[in-house]
């Protein structure tokens, strides 16, 4: 605890609780603080309090996490970079470890994982600093005594083998040279096995090893000589295919080659990051076909009888065009096409709120007005309200601020949180959905609120989780609040549950507000 609080820690969050979880975190951990409201003031926070390490939320207004990162990485490589992500932000972590931070770690803050990651970023930091203190070593020049000159190579050595990446160096033959413990780890290969006996190839099947050359001959990723985050498959000693990514710089002496230095990333865990955010996606989708097919009936319903009406319209209007000696009925006529018109524009409505639903469509974030989201979700829902015996109350302030999101995204949250009301309400009662400014004035709550017989005490810690339901086997899977709470997660926003046996159950949203007149 002592030796911690040699280490400056910068926090950059825009919201106040979770600058303040992660400040008690480390703060009990003996390091010493700061925190910044967003990233402008974080940069310029840096300049005066010269933090070691910087964790900052990558989603925020002005200067996001992304940018910061990129602008430390440009003036002060020396200070390593935590970046906070949310529930389903898989693609934003990968984009980060790519932009060389240090870690990262999701919301809600692990005291533990928050913890780990700041003790990375130490090593980090302090293998960082060595070498840095090598480097100018040997700009310096040669020193002048042997003794020195076996603590310079022992330094090199460890310096090597402590390195998290691997390190693959090989002489003008390709034999190889170097090789660290992280190369024997992720390749399976021991040291003994590879140092001078195994050449580059051996790491490579052929057509791998081809493009390998091609790429460090171009300009492509940062040659010619030298290569830059270059993506390929190293082979393992069991004849598995490691993804990797590999940067090398070729060693010269003059104009003779010597070799070169090759420093090897482990992609694996990216592409299982990669591969749960697309495991995210086809959840999420999947809840959506779950409820389009909950819907699917109910809406066949709602078209066939304004259909119907329209249909015995027309009828009526050729019967009466077919009776001779009949008076004007123009005003009758014009009546009947009216209600007719008025009919078919409802439909058309239903349709296409269920086509935008249907639609599988990439997330787009922009200003949402929460009234016309709460009309549509209520409208695609009426037909089973009503066969539900499900009386519905709406009330949203006139003064109500638009909300940042992706309006499907957060129609299906609407939608899951409507139907499981009706599902509690078998035999009917009263759905109320409001919607209004907190007051605070910076988010928007949205109520769902059923007359339902309500959730068990022992049930309701569970109900976001997913595969979890109530429901009988084969009725549901269990991902409608899962799905729920993701994507209300990934909109920086709350959700919470009130319930209690025989008298219903209350959801209420919390969702980011924008300025009233961003909804225009």
């Amino acid at each position: 605890m002592s030796q911690n609080k040699d280490w400056r820690i910068l926090i950059i969050d825009d919201e106040p609780d979770v600058r303040e979880v992660i400040a008690m975190i480390l703060t009990d951990a003996g390091y010493t603080l700061a925190t910044a409201a967003d990233g402008q003031a974080g940069i310029e926070h840096c300049g005066a309090f010269d933090p070691h390490i910087v964790i900052t939320d990558i989603r925020m207004p002005r200067m996001d996490g992304l940018q910061v990162l990129e602008h430390l990485k440009r003036y002060r490589r020396d200070i390593e970079v935590i970046v906070i992500t949310a529930f389903g932000e898989m693609d934003l972590a990968v984009r980060a470890l790519q932009l060389d931070a240090s870690d990262f770690i999701n919301k809600p803050i692990d005291h533990t994982v928050l913890i780990t990651a700041v003790e990375r970023a130490r090593q980090r930091s302090a293998t960082r600093r060595q070498l840095q203190d090598y480097t100018r070593f040997l700009e310096e020049g040669w020193t002048e005594t042997t003794h020195e000159l076996m603590e310079t190579f022992a330094y090199q050595h460890k310096l090597i083998e402590s390195a998290t990446d691997g390190i693959l160096g090989c002489n003008a033959r390709d034999i190889v040279v170097t090789y660290n413990a992280s190369l024997e780890k992720m390749l399976g290969y021991s040291k003994r096995q590879a140092m001078h006996r195994m050449q580059l190839a051996d790491f490579f099947d052929p057509p791998r090893l081809a493009a390998f050359r091609q790429a460090f001959s171009d300009t492509a990723y940062g040659g010619p000589e030298r290569l830059y985050l270059y993506e390929t498959c190293l082979r393992t000693r069991s004849g598995q295919d490691v993804p990797v990514q590999l940067s090398a710089v070729a060693i010269q002496e003059g104009a003779r080659l010597e070799g070169l230095v090759c420093f090897v990333r482990d992609l694996r865990e990216l592409r299982r990051m990669e591969q749960q955010m697309a495991d995210q996606a086809r959840m999420l989708h999947q809840d959506k076909m779950i409820s389009l097919g909950r819907l699917a009936a109910s809406v066949a319903h709602e078209i066939n009888n304004p259909l119907s009406g329209v249909l015995n319209y027309l009828r009526l209007m050729q019967r009466m065009l077919g009776e001779a000696g009949r008076p004007d009925r123009s005003d009758l006529f014009q009546r009947y096409l009216t209600t007719s018109e008025q009919e078919v524009s409802r439909c058309a409505g239903i349709v296409s709120n269920l086509l935008t639903f249907a639609r599988k469509s990439p997330v787009e974030f922009q200003w949402v007005p929460v009234d016309g989201l709460l009309r549509r979700c209520l409208d695609l829902s009426r037909h089973r309200l009503e066969l539900g015996n499900i009386s519905v109350v709406q009330q949203c302030s006139a003064d109500l601020p638009p909300v940042h999101g992706d309006a499907n995204q957060l129609h299906q949250c609407l939608l899951n949180l409507i139907f499981n009301a009706i599902d509690a309400m078998p035999q009917g009662g009263r759905l109320s959905v409001n919607a209004a400014p907190a007051p605070d004035g910076r988010t928007v709550l949205i109520t769902v609120e059923d007359s339902g017989c309500g959730i068990a005490p022992d049930v309701l810690p569970h109900i976001f989780e997913p595969f979890f339901s109530t429901k009988h086997e084969g009725a549901r899977i269990g991902l409608g609040l899962a799905t729920t709470f993701g994507i209300i997660e990934r909109h920086h926003g709350t959700i919470d549950v009130h319930s209690r046996l025989g008298q219903g159950t209350v959801f209420t949203i919390q969702l980011p507000a924008g300025d009233i007149r961003a909804g225009d």
